[in-house]
């Protein structure tokens, strides 16, 4: 899979057939010390550094299931438990195509403190980029994200950004199991597939009374 505009512009093919329903499932543990270990772009976090839980989830910007989580989950978990100190959230990359590569590594290229609001925007704008012709529309949030066409460009090109995410991918599948998104992971408990708030508050709620 390579990085360039063209590759990104034409691997769209099977978007629409991620939208197979994809239920949750808790499905084993990772160990918690080899999964905060960050990947080699690093981790980019929200909440305390020291607080009680860790979720790290993985995800691909083109995944309908991940999106659905951020529009619908994801507000109620910041507000409940990342704003309150609660939990520590860490989001990472899993691209399932090279247009989710793309976009993961537009989100990287933008200033630190945008990051998140951009992963937010594409998700919640993914059906008007995830097309057949996506870079007219990702040009556009990326320069609302305060970046020019030039860093547009190159940060499209960037293989190097490339193959480490490509090696965290890696990682993930070959030591924590992942081979779909979004995966979660709640202080190593894993959380395939789509959830609610309701079933995360199961899993994280006891782990905050033993803190």
């Amino acid at each position: 899979m390579g990085a360039s505009l063209a590759a990104i512009v034409v691997a769209v093919g099977g978007v629409e057939a991620l939208l197979e329903a994809q239920p949750a499932a808790a499905q084993g543990a990772a160990a918690v010390a080899d999964l905060l270990v960050p990947p080699p772009l690093g981790d980019r976090t929200l909440g305390k550094d020291d607080a009680p839980v860790t979720i790290v989830e993985y995800a691909s910007m083109t995944c309908p299931h991940c999106a659905h989580f951020h529009e619908t989950v994801y507000p109620e978990l910041k507000k409940r438990y990342i704003d309150q100190g609660k939990v520590r959230f860490i989001f990472r990359e899993f691209p399932l195509d090279p247009l989710a590569a793309g976009a993961s590594m537009l989100a990287r290229c933008a200033d630190k403190d945008k990051f998140y609001p951009l992963i937010e925007t594409l998700f919640q704008q993914q059906r008007q980029w995830a097309v057949e012709k996506p870079i007219p529309k990702l040009l556009a949030l990326a320069k609302q994200a305060g970046m020019s066409e030039q860093t547009f460009n190159a940060c499209l090109s960037d293989q190097k950004m490339l193959d480490a995410m490509q090696a965290e991918q890696k990682r993930a599948t070959d030591k924590f199991g992942v081979s779909s998104t979004p995966t979660v992971f709640i202080n190593g408990r894993k959380v395939v597939g789509g959830t609610s708030i309701e079933d995360l508050a199961k899993i994280i709620d006891p782990l905050l009374t033993k803190s």
